[in-house]
Protein backbone atom coordinates (compact mmCIF):
# COMPACT_ATOMS: atom_id res chain seq x y z
CA UNK A 1 0.00 0.00 0.00
CA UNK A 2 1.27 3.48 -0.79
CA UNK A 3 2.13 5.48 2.30
CA UNK A 4 -0.24 8.36 3.09
CA UNK A 5 0.83 11.35 5.15
CA UNK A 6 -1.35 13.97 6.75
CA UNK A 7 -1.44 17.20 4.80
CA UNK A 8 -0.32 20.53 6.20
CA UNK A 9 -3.81 21.76 7.04
CA UNK A 10 -4.72 18.64 9.02
CA UNK A 11 -1.42 18.75 10.83
CA UNK A 12 -2.03 22.36 11.71
CA UNK A 13 -5.47 21.56 13.08
CA UNK A 14 -4.06 18.96 15.45
CA UNK A 15 -1.17 21.14 16.50
CA UNK A 16 -3.39 24.18 16.74
CA UNK A 17 -5.60 22.41 19.30
CA UNK A 18 -2.62 21.77 21.54
CA UNK A 19 -1.25 25.27 21.21
CA UNK A 20 -4.72 26.73 21.74
CA UNK A 21 -5.01 24.97 25.07
CA UNK A 22 -1.64 26.34 26.10
CA UNK A 23 -2.48 29.89 25.02
CA UNK A 24 -5.63 29.95 27.13
CA UNK A 25 -3.55 30.41 30.26
CA UNK A 26 -1.58 33.36 28.91
CA UNK A 27 -4.33 35.95 29.08
CA UNK A 28 -5.74 37.15 32.39
CA UNK A 29 -9.41 37.58 33.22
CA UNK A 30 -10.89 40.82 31.78
CA UNK A 31 -11.54 42.14 35.27
CA UNK A 32 -7.79 42.21 35.89
CA UNK A 33 -7.05 44.46 32.91
CA UNK A 34 -9.30 47.47 33.37
CA UNK A 35 -11.78 45.97 30.94
CA UNK A 36 -9.25 45.16 28.20
CA UNK A 37 -7.56 41.91 27.26
CA UNK A 38 -4.14 42.02 25.59
CA UNK A 39 -4.23 42.02 21.80
CA UNK A 40 -3.53 38.49 20.56
CA UNK A 41 -0.60 38.92 18.19
CA UNK A 42 -0.84 35.31 17.00
CA UNK A 43 2.16 34.34 14.86
CA UNK A 44 3.47 37.93 14.72
CA UNK A 45 4.55 37.62 18.36
CA UNK A 46 7.93 36.22 17.28
CA UNK A 47 8.82 39.30 15.23
CA UNK A 48 10.67 42.33 16.53
CA UNK A 49 10.24 43.79 13.02
CA UNK A 50 7.69 42.88 10.37
CA UNK A 51 7.40 45.02 7.24
CA UNK A 52 5.74 44.78 3.84
CA UNK A 53 7.77 46.82 1.35
CA UNK A 54 11.25 47.47 2.75
CA UNK A 55 13.54 47.33 5.77
CA UNK A 56 16.48 49.75 5.87
CA UNK A 57 19.13 50.26 8.52
CA UNK A 58 22.00 52.62 9.20
CA UNK A 59 24.22 50.32 11.28
CA UNK A 60 24.66 49.27 13.84
CA UNK A 61 21.29 48.36 15.29
CA UNK A 62 20.55 45.70 17.92
CA UNK A 63 17.42 43.64 17.32
CA UNK A 64 16.25 40.87 19.67
CA UNK A 65 13.58 38.80 17.93
CA UNK A 66 12.96 37.75 14.35
CA UNK A 67 12.84 40.12 11.38
CA UNK A 68 10.43 39.51 8.50
CA UNK A 69 9.70 41.16 5.15
CA UNK A 70 6.68 40.18 3.04
CA UNK A 71 5.59 40.41 0.27
CA UNK A 72 8.77 42.25 -0.78
CA UNK A 73 11.92 40.29 -1.61
CA UNK A 74 15.14 39.99 0.39
CA UNK A 75 16.78 42.54 -1.93
CA UNK A 76 14.62 45.16 -0.18
CA UNK A 77 16.43 44.57 3.12
CA UNK A 78 19.39 46.94 3.21
CA UNK A 79 21.95 47.70 5.89
CA UNK A 80 20.62 45.17 8.42
CA UNK A 81 22.92 42.17 8.83
CA UNK A 82 22.73 38.94 10.83
CA UNK A 83 25.22 40.05 13.55
CA UNK A 84 22.78 42.83 14.45
CA UNK A 85 19.89 40.40 14.99
CA UNK A 86 19.44 37.93 17.84
CA UNK A 87 17.02 35.82 15.86
CA UNK A 88 16.54 35.21 12.13
CA UNK A 89 15.99 37.46 9.13
CA UNK A 90 13.26 36.19 6.76
CA UNK A 91 11.99 37.41 3.39
CA UNK A 92 9.18 36.25 1.14
CA UNK A 93 11.62 35.55 -1.67
CA UNK A 94 13.18 32.77 0.43
CA UNK A 95 10.22 30.73 -0.79
CA UNK A 96 8.82 27.45 0.52
CA UNK A 97 7.87 27.20 4.17
CA UNK A 98 9.38 30.63 4.92
CA UNK A 99 7.11 32.37 2.40
CA UNK A 100 4.09 30.55 3.83
CA UNK A 101 5.06 31.54 7.37
CA UNK A 102 5.48 35.21 6.41
CA UNK A 103 2.17 35.32 4.55
CA UNK A 104 0.48 33.98 7.64
CA UNK A 105 2.29 36.50 9.85
CA UNK A 106 1.12 39.42 7.71
CA UNK A 107 -2.41 38.02 7.82
CA UNK A 108 -2.19 37.70 11.59
CA UNK A 109 -0.94 41.28 11.81
CA UNK A 110 -4.10 42.40 10.01
CA UNK A 111 -6.20 40.43 12.50
CA UNK A 112 -4.35 41.94 15.49
CA UNK A 113 -4.51 45.46 14.02
CA UNK A 114 -8.25 45.19 13.42
CA UNK A 115 -8.74 43.79 16.92
CA UNK A 116 -7.01 46.80 18.48
CA UNK A 117 -8.80 49.24 16.18
CA UNK A 118 -12.20 47.74 16.93
CA UNK A 119 -12.07 47.67 20.70
CA UNK A 120 -14.99 49.39 22.48
CA UNK A 121 -16.35 51.15 24.40
CA UNK A 122 -14.39 54.37 24.38
CA UNK A 123 -15.67 56.62 27.15
CA UNK A 124 -15.57 60.39 26.92
CA UNK A 125 -13.28 62.52 29.05
CA UNK A 126 -9.61 61.60 29.48
CA UNK A 127 -9.98 58.46 27.35
CA UNK A 128 -10.86 60.45 24.21
CA UNK A 129 -8.04 62.56 22.69
CA UNK A 130 -6.06 62.62 25.98
CA UNK A 131 -3.95 65.73 26.42
CA UNK A 132 -5.73 67.23 23.39
CA UNK A 133 -3.59 64.86 21.31
CA UNK A 134 -0.29 65.27 23.21
CA UNK A 135 0.49 62.52 25.73
CA UNK A 136 3.62 64.28 26.95
CA UNK A 137 3.58 64.88 30.71
CA UNK A 138 0.57 62.66 31.37
CA UNK A 139 0.31 59.72 33.75
CA UNK A 140 -2.17 57.07 32.63
CA UNK A 141 -2.93 54.64 35.44
CA UNK A 142 -4.29 51.09 35.57
CA UNK A 143 -4.54 50.55 31.84
CA UNK A 144 -7.35 51.59 29.53
CA UNK A 145 -8.46 52.20 25.98
CA UNK A 146 -7.41 55.61 24.63
CA UNK A 147 -8.73 56.92 21.32
CA UNK A 148 -7.33 59.69 19.13
CA UNK A 149 -9.61 60.99 16.38
CA UNK A 150 -6.57 62.46 14.60
CA UNK A 151 -2.82 62.39 15.17
CA UNK A 152 -1.10 61.54 18.46
CA UNK A 153 2.03 63.24 19.78
CA UNK A 154 4.35 62.71 22.71
CA UNK A 155 6.22 65.96 23.21
CA UNK A 156 7.60 68.15 25.96
CA UNK A 157 8.11 65.53 28.66
CA UNK A 158 7.74 61.84 29.37
CA UNK A 159 4.57 59.76 29.30
CA UNK A 160 4.14 57.55 32.36
CA UNK A 161 2.07 54.37 32.34
CA UNK A 162 1.48 53.24 35.91
CA UNK A 163 -0.25 50.04 36.91
CA UNK A 164 0.06 46.38 37.67
CA UNK A 165 1.56 43.56 35.64
CA UNK A 166 -1.83 42.61 34.14
CA UNK A 167 -3.05 46.11 33.24
CA UNK A 168 -3.44 46.67 29.49
CA UNK A 169 -3.11 49.93 27.54
CA UNK A 170 -4.44 50.18 23.99
CA UNK A 171 -4.00 53.38 21.97
CA UNK A 172 -6.21 53.80 18.90
CA UNK A 173 -4.72 56.51 16.69
CA UNK A 174 -6.57 57.57 13.55
CA UNK A 175 -3.55 58.99 11.72
CA UNK A 176 0.10 59.49 12.74
CA UNK A 177 2.07 58.84 15.92
CA UNK A 178 5.03 61.19 16.47
CA UNK A 179 7.45 60.95 19.41
CA UNK A 180 9.83 63.89 19.81
CA UNK A 181 13.58 63.56 20.29
CA UNK A 182 14.69 62.35 23.72
CA UNK A 183 11.17 61.51 24.93
CA UNK A 184 10.62 58.48 27.16
CA UNK A 185 7.64 56.28 27.89
CA UNK A 186 8.14 55.28 31.52
CA UNK A 187 6.58 52.22 33.16
CA UNK A 188 5.77 52.23 36.86
CA UNK A 189 4.16 49.95 39.43
CA UNK A 190 4.84 46.73 37.53
CA UNK A 191 3.38 47.79 34.16
CA UNK A 192 4.62 45.57 31.32
CA UNK A 193 5.65 46.56 27.79
CA UNK A 194 4.05 43.33 26.58
CA UNK A 195 0.64 44.75 27.58
CA UNK A 196 0.94 48.03 25.64
CA UNK A 197 -0.40 48.29 22.07
CA UNK A 198 -0.28 51.23 19.65
CA UNK A 199 -2.65 50.92 16.66
CA UNK A 200 -1.56 53.63 14.23
CA UNK A 201 -3.81 54.53 11.31
CA UNK A 202 -0.99 55.75 9.06
CA UNK A 203 2.68 56.00 10.12
CA UNK A 204 4.73 56.19 13.32
CA UNK A 205 7.96 58.17 13.78
CA UNK A 206 10.18 57.94 16.88
CA UNK A 207 12.76 60.69 17.37
CA UNK A 208 16.43 60.47 18.28
CA UNK A 209 17.30 58.69 21.55
CA UNK A 210 13.63 58.09 22.40
CA UNK A 211 12.84 55.22 24.76
CA UNK A 212 9.49 53.72 23.84
CA UNK A 213 7.37 50.89 25.20
CA UNK A 214 4.90 48.52 23.55
CA UNK A 215 3.96 46.95 20.24
CA UNK A 216 3.48 49.43 17.37
CA UNK A 217 1.09 48.20 14.67
CA UNK A 218 1.11 50.78 11.88
CA UNK A 219 -1.00 50.59 8.75
CA UNK A 220 1.83 52.19 6.77
CA UNK A 221 5.42 52.74 7.94
CA UNK A 222 7.47 52.97 11.14
CA UNK A 223 10.59 55.15 11.30
CA UNK A 224 13.24 55.27 14.03
CA UNK A 225 15.64 58.22 14.22
CA UNK A 226 19.20 57.76 15.48
CA UNK A 227 19.57 55.89 18.75
CA UNK A 228 15.87 55.21 19.41
CA UNK A 229 15.02 52.27 21.68
CA UNK A 230 11.83 50.19 21.61
CA UNK A 231 10.89 47.59 24.19
CA UNK A 232 8.25 46.01 21.99
CA UNK A 233 7.70 45.35 18.28
CA UNK A 234 7.63 47.37 15.06
CA UNK A 235 4.96 45.84 12.80
CA UNK A 236 4.14 47.62 9.53
CA UNK A 237 1.23 46.35 7.42
CA UNK A 238 1.80 47.92 4.00
CA UNK A 239 5.10 49.81 3.94
CA UNK A 240 8.60 50.03 5.43
CA UNK A 241 10.43 49.94 8.74
CA UNK A 242 13.42 52.29 8.85
CA UNK A 243 16.18 51.89 11.45
CA UNK A 244 19.18 54.01 12.44
CA UNK A 245 21.32 52.58 15.25
CA UNK A 246 18.05 51.35 16.72
CA UNK A 247 17.53 48.94 19.61
CA UNK A 248 14.39 46.78 19.55
CA UNK A 249 13.74 44.03 22.08
CA UNK A 250 10.65 41.81 22.17
CA UNK A 251 9.23 41.89 25.72
CA UNK A 252 8.67 38.55 27.47
CA UNK A 253 9.43 36.56 24.33
CA UNK A 254 7.23 33.46 23.97
CA UNK A 255 7.61 30.88 21.20
CA UNK A 256 5.31 31.22 18.21
CA UNK A 257 3.30 28.08 17.40
CA UNK A 258 5.31 25.74 15.15
CA UNK A 259 3.98 25.45 11.61
CA UNK A 260 4.69 22.56 9.25
CA UNK A 261 6.03 23.39 5.81
CA UNK A 262 6.42 20.86 2.99
CA UNK A 263 6.42 17.16 3.93
CA UNK A 264 8.13 14.83 1.46
CA UNK A 265 9.00 11.13 1.27
CA UNK A 266 12.12 9.67 -0.35
CA UNK A 267 12.27 6.40 -2.27
CA UNK A 268 13.73 4.63 0.78
CA UNK A 269 10.71 5.69 2.91
CA UNK A 270 12.46 8.47 4.86
CA UNK A 271 10.16 11.42 5.50
CA UNK A 272 11.52 14.97 5.51
CA UNK A 273 9.67 17.41 7.75
CA UNK A 274 10.18 21.17 7.49
CA UNK A 275 8.97 23.11 10.55
CA UNK A 276 8.80 26.87 11.07
CA UNK A 277 9.70 27.32 14.73
CA UNK A 278 11.04 29.85 17.22
CA UNK A 279 14.82 29.34 17.47
CA UNK A 280 16.30 28.24 20.82
CA UNK A 281 13.02 26.80 22.12
CA UNK A 282 12.74 23.03 22.56
CA UNK A 283 10.26 21.27 20.28
CA UNK A 284 8.49 17.99 20.91
CA UNK A 285 8.05 16.15 17.62
CA UNK A 286 5.63 13.20 17.64
CA UNK A 287 4.16 10.70 15.21
CA UNK A 288 1.04 8.52 15.17
CA UNK A 289 -0.71 6.04 12.91
CA UNK A 290 -4.22 6.68 14.30
CA UNK A 291 -4.26 10.22 15.84
CA UNK A 292 -4.85 8.59 19.25
CA UNK A 293 -1.56 7.01 20.29
CA UNK A 294 1.45 9.26 19.82
CA UNK A 295 5.16 8.41 19.92
CA UNK A 296 7.85 11.00 20.52
CA UNK A 297 10.40 11.05 17.71
CA UNK A 298 12.68 13.75 19.07
CA UNK A 299 12.94 16.78 21.35
CA UNK A 300 15.36 19.06 19.48
CA UNK A 301 16.24 22.64 20.33
CA UNK A 302 16.73 24.17 16.87
CA UNK A 303 18.89 27.27 16.59
CA UNK A 304 17.49 28.15 13.17
CA UNK A 305 14.10 28.30 11.48
CA UNK A 306 12.83 26.58 9.41
CA UNK A 307 14.09 23.40 11.07
CA UNK A 308 14.39 20.19 9.03
CA UNK A 309 13.93 16.74 10.59
CA UNK A 310 14.41 13.38 8.87
CA UNK A 311 12.14 10.59 10.07
CA UNK A 312 13.98 7.40 9.15
CA UNK A 313 11.45 5.22 11.00
CA UNK A 314 8.56 5.89 8.62
CA UNK A 315 9.31 3.36 5.86
CA UNK A 316 7.13 0.55 7.25
CA UNK A 317 4.10 2.73 8.04
CA UNK A 318 1.00 2.57 5.87
CA UNK A 319 -0.24 5.85 7.36
CA UNK A 320 1.71 8.47 9.29
CA UNK A 321 0.65 11.63 11.13
CA UNK A 322 2.91 14.25 12.72
CA UNK A 323 2.54 17.00 15.28
CA UNK A 324 4.97 19.46 16.85
CA UNK A 325 4.59 21.57 19.97
CA UNK A 326 6.52 23.16 22.78
CA UNK A 327 6.75 21.20 26.05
Amino acid sequence: MENTFVNKNNTFNVRGLIIGLAMAVIFPHPGATAGQLPVNLLSTSRFAILAASEITDVPASAITGDVGLSPAARSYISGLTSPEVTGSIYAASDGGATAVMLTRAQGDLTIAYNDAAGRTPVPTGPFLNPGSGNLGGLTLSNGGLYKFTGAALISGSALMLAGGATDVWIFQIASTLTVDDGIQVILAGGAQASNIFWQVGTSAALGTTTIFQGTIMAHDSITFATGATLDGRALAQTAAVTLESTTITIPNLLPAPPIFGPISRAANGTVTLVINNTPNFTLTLQTSTNLINWTTLATPTPTVSPYTYLDTTASAAAMRFYRAFYP
